[in-house]
């Protein structure tokens, strides 16, 4: 029995959800009384996988290839397909970021896998794998014990704590298989200076009410506490923001130690995106507004008069 983490790697470093997935796979290693193996694909990613051993990988399998440099999922999915059926893992581990979730899937129907996805936590009854996720938008939480010889856990952002348990973390070099590919990379545009949203540990999000111009305001705060801005449903709909930013069930499911809602209603499909935030304030001028049922704090008044305070004061505390 051998537990495999896939790790993800962007722009010659791990992504956050990397470290989170190791640690929890070290966990069911643990209790299961085997190895942790790590596996990273790209190009030129030798140099960096040393890193994954200080969060217990006990081996990390590099697949280090020129076709791997940019993320296409035909290619990725050939090659893990190819060393998964050479490791022979008994659990997959990686995290259900927007290529965990696009990877996972095809993974777990290539190998006939059990799937969980965006699982919040996993943990043994007896010999029993269970995993928690959310199900029906975050209404409910449902234990799911997956069967068969092989799981994979897609482990949401920012759910599972990053422990660092140094092992031996041997590298080694394994052969690429890219197999029959469809997908050509053409190019790709990214905004450097933005915080992946999923990882963000502050997200300060707002409604279709800010306006385009007004979102500058959350910007200002975001910046100040290190964190990422959001929107709603609404507001990207109407171009004040792009897709990239929507939180919610039709865009990205996050859960930071703390959410700032200003001006936003508080839509079911909004909640479903973000009700599983560790602290959620909220800022809206309607005291009926949805949002404050799932709110930890919650604020009546005017965002435009509120958000520019809130900065204000934490600057000032910042010095």
């Amino acid at each position: 029995m051998t537990v495999l983490a896939i790790a993800e790697q962007s722009q010659g470093g791990f992504r956050k959800v990397t470290y989170e997935a190791l640690s929890q796979g070290r966990v069911i290693a643990d209790h299961l009384g085997c190895d942790l193996v790590a596996l990273v694909l790209g190009a030129g990613v030798k140099e960096i996988a040393s890193e994954l051993a200080k969060y217990g990988a006990d081996k990390i399998l590099v697949a280090d290839a020129p076709e791997l440099a940019e993320y296409l999922i035909d290619s990725y999915t050939n090659v893990m397909t190819d060393i998964i059926g050479k490791v022979c893992p008994g659990v997959v581990v990686m995290g259900a970021s927007t290529r965990g979730k696009d990877i996972s899937a095809r993974l777990a129907a290539r190998l006939n896998a059990a799937l969980v996805m965006d699982c919040v936590s996993a943990r043994f009854d007896g010999q029993n794998l269970i995993a928690t996720r959310p199900m029906y938008g975050g209404k409910i939480y449902a234990d799911v014990m997956p069967e068969g010889n092989l799981k994979i856990l897609a482990l949401r952002p920012n759910s599972a704590p990053m422990v660092q348990s140094p092992k031996a973390g041997a590298v080694e070099s394994v052969p690429v298989n890219l197999g029959k590919t469809c997908v050509t990379f053409i190019e790709k545009t990214m905004d450097a200076a933005k915080t992946e949203l999923t990882e963000a540990d502050v997200i300060v999000s707002g409604g279709a009410g800010m306006g385009s111009a007004n979102f500058g305001i959350l910007e200002e705060l975001a910046a100040l506490l290190n964190g990422a801005v959001g929107a709603s449903r609404s507001a990207v709909d109407q171009g004040f923001r792009p897709h990239s930013d929507q939180v919610g069930q039709t865009g990205k499911v996050v859960s930071p130690n703390l959410y700032i809602a200003c001006g936003i209603s508080g839509a079911i499909q909004h909640l479903a995106g973000m009700s599983s935030s560790k602290v959620i304030v909220a800022i809206n001028k309607d005291p009926e507004a949805a949002i404050f049922s799932k709110a930890d704090y919650g604020v009546v008044g005017d965002v435009f008069e509120l958000v520019p305070a809130i900065t204000a004061e934490v600057r000032k505390i910042r010095g």
